[in-house]
């Protein structure tokens, strides 16, 4: 396996069980980075299968398991990775939830805990890896999943859209916040990505804001996952605005 010192630097990726999130951990991998892996205890077998899918590409990895909207896990993330790993040089905030209802329709648990990942998951994860990047003084890239849904909201998506407009302002803020410690911070807005987390399943959302949804975004098969993953690697391994522009 390959040595530190061989390494472009070394990023964690949380939701990096399956879906954008793997394919983000493979393709940092592919470019030469040793990979901290996140995701909920539920999905370790999934994220062991990406961390072998990261050995036989010659990078090494760590997995911490936690849910990211703890802070207590978020910082365990961090030092455990950079205890196992050396540094942290790129955070990739890309763990998410989704729910889709009408505003009517929606309880406040389901706000609460959307926004408890989504929004202050995210968070904790710009913060605790800007607190270890500013420590290290080398600088950082990090990097926040927004949504197609977080620039113009749809019906049916009021509450998982609101938490991905808030991504896009956490993330302008902290751009502007730390660059002057040569950390830039970005958020990337996929549309529709056809993965496991299946944005479309008949129990979430009823036909008619199936429809309407269908209607209004392109679907992109789950091949689409590892062009998207071009993007937020690019991120990683160059250099980004300082401040995002949305």
């Amino acid at each position: 396996m390959s040595s530190e010192a061989s390494s472009t630097g070394v990023a964690i990726v949380t939701g990096a069980a399956r879906g954008i999130g793997r394919a983000i951990a493979l393709r940092l991998a592919k470019d030469g980075y040793d990979i901290g892996l996140n995701d909920i205890p539920a999905a370790a077998q999934a994220l062991g299968t990406v961390q072998n899918e990261i050995a036989s590409l010659g990078r090494r990895s760590h997995i911490v398991l936690g849910d990211v909207s703890v802070p207590e896990n978020v910082t365990n993330i961090v030092s455990d990775t950079v205890e196992n790993l050396g540094q942290l040089n790129v955070m990739v905030a890309n763990a998410g939830i989704i729910r889709l209802s009408p505003l009517i329709e929606t309880e406040v648990s389901e706000w609460d805990k959307l926004f408890s990942v989504n929004a202050r998951g995210t968070f904790l994860c710009y913060k605790y890896a800007a607190l270890q990047m500013i420590k290290q003084g080398k600088g950082g890239r990090i990097i926040g999943a927004s949504s197609i849904l977080g620039r113009k909201g749809n019906p049916g998506t009021s509450a998982y859209g609101a938490t991905k407009f808030a991504i896009r302002g956490l993330t302008q803020a902290a751009a502007q916040e730390w660059g002057a410690h040569g950390i830039t911070v970005n958020a990337y807005c996929p549309g529709v990505v056809e993965t496991e987390m299946r944005m479309f399943r008949p129990l979430e959302l009823n036909q008619s804001l199936m429809k309407n949804l269908s209607d209004r975004v392109v679907r992109r098969k789950s091949a689409e996952c590892s062009k998207k993953a071009e993007m937020r690697a690019l991120w990683g391994t160059t250099q980004p605005p300082t401040m995002l522009r949305a």
